[in-house]
């Protein structure tokens, strides 16, 4: 079994005398353009012959000398007139035929551009590093390029599997238990919450990460790479995230060791560490969120916190605003005086959220987090209208929402005093409505909850594999959970996704 010469009857008119050398020709000179004169051509000459752009996917006529826009469709007016049915794209080298309406495969035509293509990469000096550089550079992605060629054994594997796999609401691809290495349950639930976001798994496995480390084997970004990797393969053994934790020993040497270590401590590390070892990527373009950086990491989870501290006494307003990838909510129950209930405590429903007598719910937290604080005089600050120290209110509000929001529920308490875990129930919802304090809705696709005490306890997370369809990930052990499941949980970190995503 072998691929056919030509997928398409239309090429035979255009093989007559010479067509091979005509077709080299237009490679050289307009397509690969390898030396500096034939670049100089190209750039002089290579304008729609009806329009005069350079842009909008420039396409040459194989039979005759015309260059025409694909976008704006003069090539297609071209041959239609004059019953030229083959163009060849000027940037990629594609064969396009009116006829099929289709980029078609030729191999004889397929050997010609390769073969000029390795002569334009030897006239431009290329080393092959530098040809892979080159082709990571133009293309965006980890892995030097090269066209697909079936080897017979994946020829072989292709006639006895015909059909495609699908993807169905039923499909488990993505779901992976991880093995407990000994109290790292608070890796794994985190784990699990980030190969499940949407836009780092769209990120990973479209092979994004360009490594500029020394030593690739310890870069965490790379193992991120591997581990979404195994999670998307379709194995259903659990996986044994050893490489994983010994980075994280390694990068943030505080959480080292086999005690118990705290879920929300190691997700803000992991964010770090990725965040210092993925700044290479996607170099060219701006930044533009709170932390000023380009890294898939800020990309999704970097928002903006404003901090405004009013003067009491002339009423100046000394304004910050700081990056966040997450906000912590304090609690009822907690030694911090909490802000009244909302509207809505007569079992209604506000927000997305159950409102039951007496329950507290996520809005409620936020309100709490965004009302003015007065500072009181132990907390003088220095006014710069009043040129002296005067007490102060300040007022924390979001000035950019991420399009990843993780709420970090404070259930811990540590204080000179005590030490205890706060159980409140906070109601949360599928769907988060922030218009109280931006404009942006969410929908939430992972949990994470702790069971027992602040001395012993244990992590667990829920996951959302498709729409309505969430599974409990128990380290080593997934199973199938209802969305009443989800939202009873008691919650510790919330991960929800910007519905809607903005160009900027």
């Amino acid at each position: 079994m072998s691929p056919p010469a030509a997928g398409c009857c239309h090429v035979t008119g255009f093989k007559v005398e010479n067509w091979k050398q005509n077709l080299r020709v237009i490679y050289q000179c307009f397509v690969w353009s390898g030396s500096a004169e034939t670049r100089k051509r190209k750039a002089k000459s290579c304008i729609c012959h009806m329009c005069g752009a350079h842009l909008n996917r420039l396409h040459s006529c194989l039979y005759c000398v015309f260059f025409g826009c694909f976008t704006k469709k003069h090539i297609h007016e071209h041959a239609k007139t004059k019953r030229h049915n083959l163009a060849i794209d000027l940037l990629y080298g594609g064969i396009y035929c009116f006829m099929c309406q289709d980029y078609i495969y030729d191999k004889d035509m397929e050997q010609i551009a390769k073969e000029e293509q390795r002569k334009a990469w030897k006239l431009q000096a290329f080393t092959p590093t530098m040809v892979s550089h080159y082709q990571c550079t133009m293309t965006g992605i980890g892995e030097k390029y090269s066209t697909w060629e079936p080897t017979k054994r994946e020829l072989e594997l292709l006639r006895h599997n015909p059909k495609r796999r699908k993807i169905t609401t039923n499909c488990t691809i993505g779901l992976r238990g991880l093995i407990n290495l000994g109290n790292t349950c608070f890796m794994n639930c985190i784990v699990q919450a980030l190969t499940h976001t949407p836009l780092l798994r769209d990120f990973f496995l479209s092979d994004r990460h360009k490594c500029e480390m020394q030593s690739p084997s310890s870069c965490l970004v790379c193992e991120m790479s591997t581990l979404f990797q195994e999670f998307y393969s379709g194995h259903r053994s659990p996986h044994i995230p050893y490489r994983l934790l010994h980075l994280v020993w390694t990068h943030a040497r505080h959480l080292a060791g086999y005690e118990q270590q705290d879920a929300h401590e190691f997700l803000i590390a992991a964010l770090d560490v990725l965040h210092r070892h993925c700044k290479g990527d996607d170099n060219g373009k701006k930044a533009n969120n709170p932390n000023h950086c380009n890294c898939i990491i800020d990309q999704i989870f970097t928002g903006g916190l404003q901090s405004d501290v009013t003067c009491q006494v002339c009423h100046g307003v000394s304004t910050t605003i700081d990056p966040f990838w997450d906000i912590s909510l304090d609690l009822p129950g907690s030694s911090t005086p909490f802000w009244p209930l909302s509207p809505g405590t007569d079992g209604s429903v506000v927000n997305g959220e159950s409102h039951v007598s007496g329950t507290t719910t996520l809005t409620d937290c936020l309100r709490r987090f965004t009302r003015p604080e007065h500072l009181g005089s132990s907390a003088k600050i220095k006014c710069s209208g009043c040129h002296s120290y005067q007490e102060s209110t300040k007022q924390l509000t979001m000035k950019k929402l991420p399009i990843v929001a993780c709420f970090h529920l404070k259930r811990f308490e540590h204080s000179a005093k005590l030490r205890r875990k706060i159980t409140t129930y906070v109601s949360f919802p599928l769907e988060l409505d922030m218009t109280p304090f931006m404009a942006s809705r969410y929908s939430l696709f992972a949990v994470v909850n702790h069971q027992g005490t602040l001395e012993s306890g244990h992590y667990t997370s829920f996951i959302r594999q498709h729409k309505d369809q969430w599974f409990k990930c128990d380290d080593a052990i997934i199973t199938k959970a209802s969305i009443k499941d989800v939202l009873d949980s008691e919650g510790y970190l919330l991960f929800y996704h910007k519905q809607f995503l903005e160009y900027e």
